[in-house]
């Protein structure tokens, strides 16, 4: 029996679609405004800017220097209050990647320029690729990273829980220094960590997930690195009057491509419920 073949226009289409999904859209860079009414955050406060940046990934195809820079410089533009670094920002998953040096990593994000400054969380490619050396090199060049532990940043507290696939993190330990009745942001690299934050906390921001890197639901459901399946994939998420805002990064994890999950940087703004 003969068979028929594939018409030119579906063969075209196939071609242009994975051309799209490993060159055009892996390359792009979007910044996101994103305006969010979160509980517990106090009228004075209402309309904070925060600059959110994950999953670098540094040294995969279309994520080496140039790339952390144009977010760097995406994000400055904006002239947020604070940066706010969710994790992984070494690449530890794929043969085709460049290694690049932590230190040189840190380098370019310390030109993030804020008045509240920069603060950060590690990932787990980051223990992956280089133990606490991405944690140094953070710290060398001026950026503190949380891990289960606080800080109070003018009339707020930014609050970073470690990486929960290669440390043991605490929430409890990391509150601990928070007053009550005091406004805080949670810094948690992977979402999995959402359902243990407690409901005092104003907004718990994470990656990790890059939005399935192909955002096709039912596709994607396979790749989410999350034991919640799509539950925590990306955007918003409210669960029980708490709030979750998941990122879908920069880089590429596994093969690189993306499709309708393009890399992004968020400019956040804050509003009192």
């Amino acid at each position: 029996m003969r068979r028929r073949a594939i018409p030119l226009p579906i063969i075209a289409a196939g071609a242009g679609l994975a051309a799209w999904a490993a060159w055009i859209e892996p390359r792009r860079l979007v910044v996101r405004d994103v305006d969010l009414a979160v509980p517990h955050w106090p009228a004075a406060l209402s309309g904070l800017r925060a600059g959110v940046m994950s999953d670098l990934h540094a040294g995969v195809p279309h994520a080496g220097l140039n790339k952390i820079a144009r977010a760097v410089d995406a994000l400055n533009a904006r002239e947020p209050d604070i940066h706010l670094l969710l994790g992984d920002y070494l690449d530890a998953s794929q043969k085709l990647r460049r290694k690049l040096a932590p230190e040189a990593v840190a380098a370019e994000l310390a030109r993030l320029k804020a008045p509240l400054g920069t603060y950060a969380v590690i990932g787990n490619h980051d223990w992956h690729n280089s133990g606490d050396r991405m944690w140094r090199a953070l710290e060398a060049h001026g950026i503190p990273v949380l891990e289960d532990r606080a800080v109070k940043v003018g009339d707020f507290w930014i609050a970073g829980l470690g990486d929960m696939r290669h440390r043991l993190p605490n929430v409890v330990h990391a509150l601990r220094e928070v007053p009550e009745d005091e406004p805080v942001i949670v810094l948690s690299h992977d979402p999995d960590l959402f359902p243990r934050i407690p409901h005092r906390v104003s907004l718990t921001l994470s990656g990790h997930t890059h939005g399935g890197q192909v955002a096709i639901p039912v596709i994607r459901r396979p790749l989410m690195p999350s034991h919640y399946g799509e539950r925590y994939a990306r955007g918003h998420i409210v669960e029980h009057g708490r709030h979750l805002l998941v990122t879908s990064g920069i880089g590429t994890s596994g093969l690189p491509v993306r499709f309708l999950a393009p890399p992004e940087v968020l400019h956040l703004t804050l509003r009192n419920l």
